[in-house]
């Protein structure tokens, strides 16, 4: 996938520099979605997809911090920083959070698009906005999963694990991986947690479908049937 396919969510309140950054992304080929409050973005992030978020701390409505945190429980994509705050503690703040990458202004664009690039390359392209295997179909941008043409409704977290198995289709995800790119940290009490999340997701599936879409590789992590 290349960076035509790729939208960045910014959440960004001054009209200003809204405008210009979006002028500069879409130049450079990529979709932008806009919000001018974490409220707008944190719901536009939960119904679309979005491979990257450039996120303003100064929010008229939340705090930045505040999103977030919000942003590392419904989404795993990268987030970049940009604020006025450029206090030491501010940016080991927001990294400590799950941040990418903290840019402070006023910016170099130039700057800017390439720390995009570097994100984004950490980040497997989805394989299209619609994804089939057998009984199985995603729809990414719709956040939409059916089993033989019937729904089936997954909670955000949920989502977000199904996502990031079909991301990496074939491979086994330790349960390291899977709980940094999900909750942003691991710890060992929240493996059990991962299997509960794990078995409710086989559990909505197998309802509707007798195929094994999930393998668990023992004592390891899981993998999406290739």
């Amino acid at each position: 996938m290349n960076q035509t396919n790729r939208t960045i969510l910014l959440i960004e309140d001054d009209e200003i520099l809204q405008r210009f950054l979006t002028l500069a992304l879409k130049t450079n080929g990529y979709d932008v979605l806009q919000a001018k409050e974490g409220a707008i973005g944190l719901a536009i992030l939960a119904n679309q997809h979005a491979d990257l978020i450039l996120l303003d701390l100064g929010l008229p409505d939340m705090d930045g911090i505040d999103v977030l945190k919000e942003i590392k429980t419904i989404s795993t994509q990268p987030v970049i920083i940009i604020s006025a705050r450029g206090r030491e503690v501010d940016k080991v703040s927001a990294l400590d959070m799950g941040a990418n990458d903290y840019v402070t202004k006023p910016f170099n664009i130039g700057e800017v698009l390439a720390r995009i690039r570097v994100a984004l390359r950490s980040v497997p392209a989805l394989p299209d906005i619609l994804f089939e295997y057998q009984q199985l179909k995603i729809d990414f941008e719709k956040r939409l999963v059916l089993v033989n043409d019937q729904e089936v409704h997954l909670t955000p977290i949920e989502f977000k694990l199904l996502e990031l198995m079909v991301r990496h289709q074939g491979k086994v995800l330790t349960h390291h991986f899977i709980q940094e790119h999900v909750w942003g940290y691991h710890t060992v009490d929240d493996y059990q947690s991962l299997r509960v999340f794990m078995a409710s997701i086989r559990k909505k599936i197998n309802q509707l479908s007798d195929e094994s879409y999930i393998l668990t590789e023992v004592g390891v992590g899981y993998r999406f049937k290739e």
